[in-house]
């Protein structure tokens, strides 16, 4: 076997989207990154090996302009773009090419952490040996990110973690048990049916289960098309880690009965359809968590605390699954709304006691109760762009993720300005040239005025816009222009277009996953605009994009000498006014 030692600023294990959104943010803040996974296929639980959609703050968009934005939205635009057909497998395409082709990001795929080299209270490397060419790595690092899922990385460097439901009064939470125990959420295998155009038998394997109407109570069956993510073992006498093969095969017995029930026991409207894909690979919701500087709990979610050190948010409900799942009769989750979306505090996102280890996904410092919201793909997605940055940041500093917060308002800055959401945090960037420019616009719809693309919050938030919106195009263009008193220089232009925040984009490969989704790029998005840089009246430069489909656009002017720029617009999407959240001027 061949021996090879790497060496990088941020290293980090475990490539679902959390830990590849964590990636991509390290190396484009210029830090040399490694992601290694050990599976053949980058998303997780969003993978073609699970194939579980995206849930987030927007909850399936029942609350309104809350859907994640940054590294995720351009993530999901280009599957829009690229994959209307909706194959899993074309989203593996998607995400291993934002990987593989990202300056300054090397992957390592279908690569399995056996180790870590661990200094008393700092990881100095990890082990991994790539299954698929018999190479065996040594990867040291400065910042370590653990992505992972299970807090692997952290639980084998020695990071203080929870594994478990918090009795009641541990954090004051209403909605905990009221003594608290090791039970975890449990593990799921998805599958998929195809509707064959005619008759179609099945015939029960001697090893699946059987179930009859009582045991599946409170579990909606009655339509095949529909997602049954209630098929879940684990958590209580089975671990979902040290028991997973054991786990696995049960939830196997469990899938194909529950499919002979729906097919053999009863009118269940299936007759015509036949199993087309079981996964092999459960989908995990929980197992350990790791101890940071700060805990986040119900109260926080419930009350919507503010925090100094916000860096990401969250919006999914409190969804508690029951102890036992599928082994019990009970309703298989509870979900207890949260009232708006909140703030999730960097503090969460670093290890207490390993001083160059931070945290990515659904292993960040939660209790059991805020971690029934904190754990979906969207809210984990945010968060770890929000660790990549901050790794990156400590990388190029020399300090430990921890000592961040001293900067934590540079952090905020560089996040809003990569078009991640922050709740209450303003992009008041003191570098933005854009917020000193006169603002003036061919047309706006009333409480849209054009000077919005400079108030620092880059979506609708309850009833306030906070983007010029112009009258109909109407077959004409419509425009925004700014002015400066004198001329400046600057090295980037930076756009944030409407993509409605409102509508879900994600990939389902379920019924009512895709119900309600408009197909196709988001009409709202501007489609063709021109830029137009001048001095003095003449048009010194010009930038044309025909067929937009990115909310986030940034175009590098080099150092361009410019004392007006106007953007033109002529063409959106489907929509019948010109909308931009942002203009930044760099």
């Amino acid at each position: 076997m061949e021996h090879i030692k790497k060496k990088y600023e941020v290293v980090i294990v475990g490539g679902g989207l959390s830990g590849l959104c964590a990636a991509i943010a390290s190396a484009r803040e210029g830090a040399a990154t490694a992601l290694i996974h050990n599976r053949p296929v980058l998303g997780g639980n969003a993978s073609s090996e699970i194939r579980m959609h995206i849930c987030g703050a927007d909850n399936h968009g029942h609350r309104a302009n809350a859907r994640e934005t940054g590294i995720l939205e351009e993530i999901l635009l280009e599957n829009r773009k690229r994959n209307p057909q909706n194959s899993y497998s074309v989203f593996d395409t998607i995400l291993w090419e934002k990987a593989k082709f990202q300056e300054g990001l090397d992957l390592y795929l279908n690569t399995h952490m056996t180790d870590v080299v661990a200094n008393e209270d700092k990881i100095e490397a990890v082990v991994a040996e790539q299954i698929t060419t018999e190479k065996n790595f040594q990867i040291k690092g400065d910042i370590f990110i653990d992505a992972t899922g299970d807090g692997t990385l952290a639980y084998l460097s020695g990071a203080d973690y929870v594994v478990g439901r918090e009795s009641r009064d541990t954090f004051n939470e209403p909605h905990a048990p009221e003594k608290g125990d090791n039970c975890t959420m449990g593990n799921t295998l998805l599958f998929k049916t195809i509707d064959m155009g005619h008759p179609v038998p099945f015939e029960k394997p001697f090893w699946a289960n059987t179930y009859t109407e009582e045991d599946l109570n409170g579990r909606e069956h009655g339509n095949s098309g529909f997602n049954y993510w209630w098929i879940e073992l684990g958590g209580d006498e089975l671990d979902v880690i040290s028991d997973g093969e054991v786990i696995r095969d049960e939830l196997l017995k469990a899938v194909y009965g529950v499919w002979d029930h729906i097919k053999n026991a009863g009118d269940h409207g299936a007759e015509n359809y036949a199993l087309d894909w079981v996964g092999f690979l459960p989908g995990k919701r929980e197992s350990r968590r790791i101890i940071g500087d700060y805990i986040l709990n119900e109260g926080d979610l419930a009350n919507n605390t503010q925090f100094e050190d916000a860096v990401a948010y969250g919006g999914w409900p409190m969804d508690m699954h029951a102890v036992g799942g599928l082994r019990t009769r009970i309703e298989p989750t509870e979900y207890i709304n949260v009232p708006d979306v909140y703030q999730i505090p960097y503090r969460s996102l670093y290890s207490k006691n390993i001083t160059n280890l931070m945290i990515a996904g659904r292993a960040i410092s939660t209790s059991h109760m805020a971690f029934g919201s904190t754990r979906v793909m969207g809210t984990c997605s945010v968060v770890g762009q929000a660790a990549g940055t901050a790794a990156a940041m400590a990388a190029k500093r020399g300090c430990y993720p921890k000592e961040i917060i001293n900067n934590i308002k540079e952090l905020q800055l560089k996040l809003l300005r990569d078009d991640a959401y922050i709740p209450g945090v303003v992009n008041n960037n003191p570098n933005n040239k854009a917020r000193s420019a006169k603002i003036t616009c061919s047309s706006y719809e009333e409480s849209c005025e054009c000077y919005n693309v400079t108030n620092g919050i880059a979506r609708t938030v309850h009833n306030t816009f906070n983007c010029w919106i112009s009258k109909p195009l109407d077959g004409k263009v419509q425009w925004i222009e700014l002015s400066f008193d004198s001329p400046i220089s600057a090295d980037s232009i930076e756009i944030k277009f409407d993509s409605n925040l409102s509508k879900q984009l994600m990939l389902s490969m379920f019924k009512n996953g895709l119900e309600g989704q408009e197909k196709g790029i988001p009409k709202e998005l501007v489609k063709d605009y021109e830029v137009n840089f001048m001095f003095k009246d003449n048009v010194v430069r010009t930038i044309s994009i025909s067929d937009n489909y990115l909310r986030f656009r940034k175009h590098e002017l080099d150092n361009l000498k410019f004392d007006k720029v106007r953007i033109n617009i002529s063409r959106t999407n489907g929509d019948e006014r010109a909308r931009i959240f942002e203009i930044s001027i760099f």
